[in-house]
């Protein structure tokens, strides 16, 4: 007979679940498994709210499996650790990211590289190595495998750095593998949302002349007083595009929703890449000519290895980068899940996990 949420595992655990395609999140027991040797225990303090959250309680992706707990950017204290643990201690602060498992004998896992292991397991709505599903950090504990576990530099704030780990990481890693992280180089970044504001700061900081593409005026000021953009274009002006056109070594492109990619490949110079990290649930029309024409790349890249997902963490720490949020109770998800799909939020959703996820 399979066994409850709630005791399926030794030790209590309480959060936020949602049960059904509708979405609603409400309180929510359910268990968590003991700590293992190599397994770090910690209490979860703030978690950011990705989109992929909101596309997950809905099932617009078709995988999910309810009740779903989600919570993808997860810091915290540790309160427990394994025989076998070296990495961190009681005590220390830690982060939880968007995976809590892979194979660890690939050749991806081998190089590093956890997250393209087609073995990998998520940190919501997954099945484990031991047949339960996985819960992420809308709740009030959390325990992982140490190797999953990031250590938290000093002097990144909890709150704010919590979204790096999956915005971070996600705009980091592409401007590092496609080289585009060179001092000088001009690189265009495309919605100005969760994603799109960190991989602003991101190229900032290696040192990139920026430029935001956007559908609206809107987030002109924003954009280049605030986030320290050097220009803007509004994709609808043709005229402002036609002008940029051929001065972009490379495109972060961070939208979600269906749009044309023919205007993004004519602003790329020759053996420019346009990089997709953004993922619209339909197909993208994509053009060839342009691409034959410039020898012109369009790629994509999911989040990031553990090594440098660290890796970025320092980075963030050393360069100031954090994201700008809005902290929120955890019994107002449910209203920032609507404003996140009207994308009424600058820039990303933290829930308090700590002082506000009270056990009825």
């Amino acid at each position: 007979m399979t066994k409850s949420p709630e005791t399926e595992h030794p030790v209590k655990a309480f959060g936020w679940a949602a049960r059904d395609k509708s979405g609603v999140l409400s309180p929510f027991k359910f268990s968590r498994r003991a700590t293992g040797e190599k397994d770090v225990r910690f209490k979860v303090l703030y978690c950011g709210i990705c989109h992929s959250d909101l596309h997950m309680v809905k099932n617009e992706w078709g995988f999910t499996q309810y009740p779903i707990v989600p919570g993808h950017e997860i810091v915290g204290i540790v309160t427990e650790v394994g025989s076998k643990v070296q990495k961190v201690k009681v005590g220390d602060k830690v982060g939880v990211g968007c995976l809590v498992g892979s194979c660890r004998s690939c050749e991806s896992c081998n190089n590093n590289l956890e997250n393209y292991c087609p073995k990998q397991v998520l940190t919501y709505s997954a099945p484990y190595f031991d047949g339960t599903i996985t819960y992420g950090g809308y709740s009030d504990s959390m325990v992982a495998d140490e190797h999953f576990v990031l250590r938290w530099p000093e002097n990144l704030p909890l709150d704010s750095g919590a979204p790096l780990l999956c915005a971070g990481i996600t705009t980091y890693s592409p401007l590092r593998y496609f080289g585009l992280d060179k001092p000088g180089m001009h690189i265009g970044v495309v919605g100005l949302g969760g994603l799109g504001h960190v991989a602003v700061k991101m190229a900032k900081a290696f040192g990139a002349k920026v430029t935001v593409i956007s559908t609206s005026l809107d987030k002109k000021g924003e954009a280049t007083e605030k986030l320290g953009a050097d220009s803007f274009l509004v994709s609808r002006n043709q005229e402002e595009m036609q002008a940029a056109a051929g001065s972009l070594d490379g495109i972060i492109d961070t939208v979600s929703a269906v749009h044309p990619l023919q205007p993004l490949l004519t602003l790329l110079k020759a053996h420019g890449k346009l990089v997709m990290v953004g993922a619209p649930e339909k197909p993208l029309e994509l053009q060839v000519f342009p691409l034959i024409m410039g020898r012109k790349l369009v790629g994509g890249s999911a989040i990031g290895g553990l090594k440098e997902t660290q890796e970025m963490l320092d980075f963030a720490a050393k360069h100031n980068i954090k994201a700008d949020v809005e902290v929120i109770p955890i019994d107002y998800v449910n209203t920032a899940m609507e404003r996140l799909a009207k994308a009424d939020v600058r820039y990303r959703f933290v829930i308090d996990v700590a002082n506000t996820l009270k056990a009825s």
